[in-house]
């Protein structure tokens, strides 16, 4: 059966589709001996001989589902051009090649899952699904009340708007605060950004869960594989937000329906 090309690539765990489409349309896959350059292109894995830099590409495999307790100084990247130690050196005994699911920044620490199934990834880290990451941070000096108010109805950023969730003091003294919150995106170093708009330095950031996945039992620098249980539950969360999408899109077309009858 044929499928879009970055949808077989990506599950057949050589990257995250986003930068699977990268690859394509910088003319490193082949269809058929053929250099392949739009994204709209599909093909059959079990028919055409698909290659991504001349490695021919195999959709039989075993998939890897892996959570880590990433400690802070590392790249959450599979290579660094100033030598960094990455989150993929960690996990250099997983028998496949597997790969971030979305970033933690070099600076912070916490849970990150990797995996060398491409569609898992996608509906992870896709904004549309707002799979729930919970966060502890401290920032530097005492936070007032009116403070936390201020933060939790959101902090104007030049992309968009830092708008906490379940946003709570968790302990704190005059030199410093920890917190606790929730966020369902994931633009970059946005709680960093955040908080230094509203004037307070993140002092230490850690990613404390990821839907239902938890650091329990993870010192820093561990893994370990997700159950079948903890991947369908995930699985599961974000097919109802994506039902839910498509319910909201339904109700909104019908309505404007109505309306264009009501006007004619």
């Amino acid at each position: 059966m044929k499928e879009r090309l970055q949808k077989i690539i990506a599950a057949a765990g050589i990257d995250s589709r986003r930068h699977v489409e990268v690859l394509i349309t910088t003319g490193r896959v082949s269809v058929n001996g053929k250099i392949v350059t739009e994204l709209g292109v599909k093909a059959d894995p079990q028919v055409d001989v698909i290659r991504v830099d001349g490695n021919t590409i195999s959709v039989e495999k075993t998939f890897y589902y892996i959570a880590l307790h990433k400690p802070a100084e590392y790249v959450t990247t599979m290579s660094d051009p100033q030598n960094r130690p990455t989150v993929v050196d960690l996990v250099r005994d997983v028998p496949e090649r597997v790969y971030p699911v979305g970033r933690l920044d070099y600076e912070s620490s916490g849970l990150l899952l990797l995996t060398n199934d491409g569609d898992f990834a996608q509906k992870i880290q896709h904004p549309r699904f707002q799979v729930p990451k919970t966060y502890r941070v401290k920032i530097t000096g005492r936070l007032s009340r009116e403070e936390l108010k201020q933060i939790a109805s959101g902090v104007k950023l030049p992309d968009g708007i830092f708008k906490p969730e379940n946003l709570k003091v968790e302990k704190f003294n005059d030199k410093s605060t920890w917190l606790s919150l929730t966020l369902r995106e994931g633009k970059n170093r946005i709680i960093r950004r955040g908080f230094e708009a509203a004037g307070r330095q993140v002092a230490r950031l850690v990613r404390e869960s990821i839907g239902n996945i938890t650091l329990t039992g993870l010192k820093e620098g561990q893994w370990r594989d997700l159950t079948s249980r903890e991947i369908n539950q995930l699985l599961q969360e974000t097919a109802q937000k994506g039902k839910n999408i498509l319910d909201n899109r339904l109700k909104i077309n019908n309505s404007r329906r109505r309306a264009r009858r009501s006007a004619s």
